[in-house]
């Protein structure tokens, strides 16, 4: 079981904590968004007409095969709205109250990157980067039941942390704590996260129940209607604001989340409405409703069934998007404490081999704590650098064909693999100058949120509708101050014998 525990988080301890720590950013993606979006630090309100909204995307939809809607909430209060053109799905943001377009953000924010980067590592050819999410999620149910195991004394090491000690024993001291404290939420987490995906990871269940049929699969677990393009024109749309008003009435007042419209201009467009997953339920819902766009006449109803009730509490405890703001900040304590978890226990590995490694002249240690740098001080840094190239691009960047959510994305992915490069070129040096590296584009973001929009905490702070962008950049700080202490400290322990 030691050895179990030990190889299994070295060899895949990289894709946790980039899992882990992109989920963690995760639990606040709506408001790391308004951070992102300028334009949509508005005031929530209730979404007055999806027609209306209709008419102004009229120009901008053309041929797309499906357009949809996201309706505004108190995280998200501006309705984000998307369409399909040039085999890209474009998404704009429109104001609630007259159903207006808001200028083009040019950025994925977090809902767009840092959370799909969570689930599949933004590679999605074979459905490949949910198998690598998926094989380090078994990995990490394997290292919290060895964990246990292996541990005897597990109630002493939750109330045992020496700090006087040498390095060592303190930072295994910091994994025992983190692991003993966040184990039921990192245990179920991590599982959840597994049973979300058994469509992809255990397919054979339903290709053994449906006999292969997917397309019978989904229409009765999550009640997916569809019917296809006729190819010739269609009757003008009857009203949509009168299909959203009978969805609510069907759920008892129940609000929509999802409002999308396939083939829309074709005699066989329809509609589907999908209910609110955000209230004082843990439960995400798969009621749906679809309507004829012509007529308005209803074609398909879904609730979940007992079975896929159960499937979507369990997705609803893992994705947190119900209404509940001490919970969330839960979740991003224990998120982080699962990244401290990670890169304790990286370096514990490091620290007691080190000595040995290069006595036998081994490199072991060496590109593991290349490998370990890079990890967890050069994806915060990486992070970082997107955040800062959101509020540096300009509004219309682009570069040999990359747009500007695109040119973001590269600067993060460089600022991440220069980290790795730098780890293994200064080893020496790699923790303190990337420290010193974190806090100064922590700052660097804070400063130019301020500069390119006039929002600074003093401001942020007075103004409720503000108060995610006061939240973010109050963290920003605090991670600036944190990673400034620790160069310092590293800069101090060198200087030792």
């Amino acid at each position: 079981m030691n050895w179990l525990h030990t190889w299994a988080g070295v060899c895949l301890s990289a894709v946790l904590f980039a899992v882990f720590w992109m989920g963690t950013l995760s639990v606040f993606d709506r408001e790391i968004d308004r951070w992102m979006m300028p334009a949509t630090r508005v005031a929530a309100a209730e979404l007055k007409s999806v027609d209306a909204l209709a008419r102004e995307l009229q120009p901008l939809i053309g041929g797309s095969p499906q357009w949809f809607v996201l309706f505004p909430g108190e995280r998200e209060p501006t309705a984000r709205v998307g369409y399909a053109t040039g085999g890209k799905t474009r998404y704009r943001h429109a104001d609630p109250p007259t159903s207006a377009l808001l200028p083009d953000a040019g950025t994925w924010a977090g809902s767009g990157f840092l959370y799909p980067f969570h689930v599949n590592l933004h590679i999605r050819a074979w459905s490949l980067g949910l198998w690598i999410v998926g094989v380090a999620g078994m990995a990490m149910l394997v290292l919290c039941v060895s964990g246990v195991v292996i541990h005897r004394k597990i109630f002493a090491d939750f109330f045992t942390f020496r700090a006087g000690r040498k390095p060592r024993r303190v930072v295994l001291d910091l994994h025992n704590v983190t692991g003993v404290l966040g184990l039921p939420f990192h245990f179920f987490i991590t599982l959840s996260g597994l049973v979300i995906f058994f469509t992809v990871y255990f397919s054979g269940a339903w290709e053994m129940a449906y006999r292969g049929d997917r397309q019978a699969f989904v229409k009765e677990s999550y009640g997916i209607y569809s019917r296809p393009r006729l190819g010739r024109p269609g009757q003008p749309s009857a009203s949509l604001d009168a299909m959203v008003a009978e969805a609510s009435r069907r759920w008892g007042g129940g609000s929509p989340q999802l409002f999308r419209v396939f083939h829309p201009g074709d005699a066989n467009a329809y509609v589907e409405v999908r209910r609110s997953f955000v209230g004082d339920r843990v439960t995400m819902p798969v009621d749906a409703l679809y309507f004829d766009a012509g007529t308005g006449a209803v074609l398909s109803s879904n609730s979940a069934q007992p079975v896929m009730a159960v499937h979507r509490f369990i997705t609803g405890f893992h994705f947190i998007q119900f209404d509940h703001w001490l919970l969330r900040w839960v979740y991003f304590g224990l998120g982080l404490s699962g990244c401290a978890l990670i890169a304790t226990g990286l370096l514990f590995w490091l620290e007691s081999r080190r000595k040995r490694h290069a006595q036998l002249g081994l490199a072991g240690v060496r590109v593991v704590e290349g490998l370990t740098v890079g990890s967890v001080s050069g994806i915060v840094a990486a992070t970082l650098a997107f955040f800062v190239a959101n509020r540096l691009l300009p509004p219309a960047a682009s570069l040999v064909g990359l747009e500007r959510p695109e040119l973001e994305a590269g600067i993060f992915y460089l600022v991440w693999l220069l980290s790795f490069a730098h780890a293994w070129l200064r080893p020496r040096l790699a923790w303190r100058e990337q420290c010193m590296a974190i806090a100064a584009l922590a700052v660097a973001a804070v400063a130019l949120n301020w500069l390119t929009t006039g929002d600074h905490p003093g401001v942020t702070l007075a103004a409720r509708p503000l108060w995610p962008v006061a939240g973010m950049d109050l963290l920003l700080l605090a991670a600036a101050a944190i990673a400034a202490i620790a160069a310092v400290k590293l800069s101090s322990a060198r200087d030792r014998p």
